[in-house]
C-alpha cells in the first residue's frame, strides 16, 4: 500500500482546516506500522483516506496496483471488503450474532460462501474455538476484540487497519491483543497500520510514523517505550 501526495481539508474559506498536507508514505507487504501524533495531527484522516473511507482532495492511494481514489463508490465498497480488514476500539460486533456469524459477516455482505476450514483455523489462532456459538455479551472485552481480529483476517485482506485497538482494554488484555496483531503480520504476512497514542503499543510495530499538523514529520524503526515517549514529550515542551 502507498499514499502519494495525499491532501485533505475540511470546511471552506476561512473555516477550512487542512487535515493532511501532501502526505506520501509506503507500507511494504508484511510490515506493522504505528501512527502517532497529538490530537488533531491527522492520524484518523490519514487512516480514513488510506482505507477509502474518505476521498482526498488531492493525491492517490494505491493498493494492489490500483488507485482506489478513482473508484466509484459501489466498486470501492466491494474492493474494501475483499482487500482490507478493520479492527476498532469499540469492537463493532453485532450483538445478535454468534462469534461464527460475526466472523463470517464479510462473506454474507459480499454474497459469498465462507471457507469453513479457513474460518476454523482463524478462530483457533485467535483462541476462540470453544466460543463459536457464544454471543458478544457472553464474552470478555479481550475476547470480543479477538472476534473482530478474526473477522478482519477471514477474507485474507492485504492490509489491516487498527484504530486504537486496545483503547477499551486493561493493560494485560491489551498486551495479548497486541501480540495477536503482531502475529497477523509475522504469521499471515499481512500489512498492518495501527493508530495509537500508547508508546507501549507502538513497540509491537516495526516502525512508528509521527504526524503533526497533517504532515509526516519523523519516523522511527524498532521503537522502544523510552524513545517513543521522549519524542512525544518534545511536543509538550
Amino acid at each position: 500500500m502507498a499514499l502519494q501526495g495525499v491532501s485533505k481539508s475540511f470546511g471552506t474559506g476561512l473555516t477550512s482546516v487542512a487535515a493532511l498536507r501532501d502526505v506520501s508514505m509506503a507500507f511494504p507487504e508484511g510490515t506493522f506500522t504505528a501512527l502517532m501524533g497529538p490530537s488533531g495531527s491527522g492520524k484518523s484522516t490519514f487512516m480514513h483516506c488510506a482505507a477509502g473511507l474518505e476521498r482526498p482532495d488531492a493525491g492517490a492511494v494505491f493498493l494492489a496496483g490500483t488507485d482506489i481514489t478513482k473508484m466509484r463508490e459501489s466498486r470501492l465498497t466491494v474492493f474494501r471488503r475483499n482487500n482490507m480488514g478493520f479492527v476498532f476500539q469499540s469492537f463493532n460486533l453485532l450483538s445478535s450474532l454468534t462469534v461464527r456469524q460475526n466472523v463470517t459477516l464479510p462473506f454474507l455482505l459480499n454474497g459469498r460462501r465462507a471457507d469453513g476450514k479457513w474460518v476454523d483455523e482463524i478462530v483457533e489462532r485467535v483462541g476462540l474455538a470453544e466460543r463459536m456459538d457464544h454471543l458478544p455479551a457472553e464474552l470478555s472485552g479481550g475476547q470480543q476484540q479477538r472476534v473482530s481480529i478474526a473477522r478482519a483476517l477471514v477474507t485474507r485482506p492485504q492490509v489491516i487497519f487498527a484504530d486504537e485497538p486496545t483503547g477499551a482494554l486493561d493493560t494485560q488484555t491489551g498486551a495479548g491483543i497486541l501480540r495477536l496483531l503482531r502475529e497477523t503480520v509475522d504469521g499471515f504476512g499481512r500489512t498492518l497500520i495501527m493508530v495509537t497514542h500508547d508508546p507501549r503499543a507502538a513497540t509491537y510495530a516495526d516502525r512508528v510514523v509521527f504526524l503533526v499538523d497533517g504532515g509526516i514529520v519523523d519516523e522511527m524503526s524498532s521503537p522502544t517505550v523510552e524513545r517513543t515517549s521522549a519524542w512525544l514529550s518534545r511536543l509538550d515542551a
